[in-house]
């Protein structure tokens, strides 16, 4: 079996202004790196409002619809736009992650990567934030929980910056286990290890600005792996953020591509001993567009190795 790709056009059709990190170059440069892997493709669908509801209230989902621009930008926040395709961009990479969910629970697929923008791990409850208006890892987990009836989900994000969101969308569910390493002090200025959620379920691993593979190598493997395997997740569900790469603009951690391969391989072999392999991942930052590419196709080929 192959390791399933969801992604859709419609991700392509958000647009941020000129000069903005989150742009659709990132998601053309994604794409083009994994054209030549042997991936089962698969077209991600529109979310539909129920499921968004597994996270967010109704007057969230209103707000954004609402915010959708006729032409132009429409300015959300300090650096999150949104452009007349934004709406059906943002349901195409909820729709992705649940479809995902869907793949890797039913046996489709032994694991699934999400090739989508807008990225998710910073929307909180109410509040879109941080170039992300849905929370799509949270949705992902809740979705594992309350469509397939799973007891437990892990949440691994690995994004240089803390995936507030995620947090705030899964601080009361004492079903997921979320672990999220970043660089602190950062944008957004949250996670600190003394955040660990209304059921201690939520781990966080701040790193130092300048460090590299080995202080994360072993963070991980004193603090996340441990975690991981003592909470025995049913499903592992991988934010997976490449701006912790040294080549990337908007943060200062050291981190090379086998850093990110060696962290999917490890969260690979957890998944096999504790539910099967299955992971689903979603794409988040990275803003150096050759790093991104390349960090990202190792991540691919690690899902890849770990699915024959």
């Amino acid at each position: 079996m192959k390791t399933a790709l969801l992604t859709h056009a419609d991700c392509l059709e958000h647009v941020t202004p000129e000069g903005h990190p989150e742009r659709v170059a990132r998601l053309e440069h994604v794409l083009h790196a994994l054209e030549s892997l042997d991936l089962d493709r698969r077209t991600a669908p529109l979310a539909a409002d129920d499921d968004l509801l597994r996270i967010h209230p109704e007057s969230h989902i209103r707000s954004i619809r609402s915010s959708r621009p006729t032409e132009g930008y429409r300015q959300i926040d300090g650096d999150t736009f949104m452009s007349p395709g934004s709406v059906d961009a943002a349901y195409r990479a909820a729709g992705a992650v649940v479809r995902a969910v869907d793949l890797v629970l039913s046996s489709d697929s032994p694991n699934a990567f999400c090739a989508i923008r807008p990225p998710g791990h910073h929307a909180e409850s109410e509040t879109a934030m941080g170039f992300c208006l849905f929370g799509n890892a949270a949705l992902a987990a809740k979705h594992a929980l309350d469509h397939h009836g799973l007891s437990r989900v892990a949440v691994v994000d690995f994004d240089v910056h803390h995936g507030n969101g995620t947090q705030d969308l899964l601080w009361d569910e004492a079903r997921a286990l979320v672990i999220t390493s970043q660089q602190m002090p950062l944008w957004p200025g949250t996670g600190r290890p003394d955040e660990t959620g209304a059921h201690d379920t939520v781990l966080n691993i701040p790193l130092p600005p300048q460090s590299g593979g080995a202080e994360v190598r072993a963070a991980y493997e004193a603090q996340a792996f441990p975690r991981l395997r003592a909470f025995k997740p049913e499903l592992i569900i991988i934010s997976a953020g490449f701006d912790a790469h040294q080549d990337d603009p908007l943060a200062e951690l050291n981190w090379s591509t086998s850093d990110f391969a060696w962290i999917t391989a490890e969260l690979c072999k957890i998944a096999d001993e504790c539910c099967d392999g299955r992971i689903v991942s979603t794409l988040e930052g990275g803003y150096d567009l050759n790093a991104l590419a390349e960090a990202t196709r190792a991540h691919v080929e690690e899902l890849m190795k770990a699915a024959r």
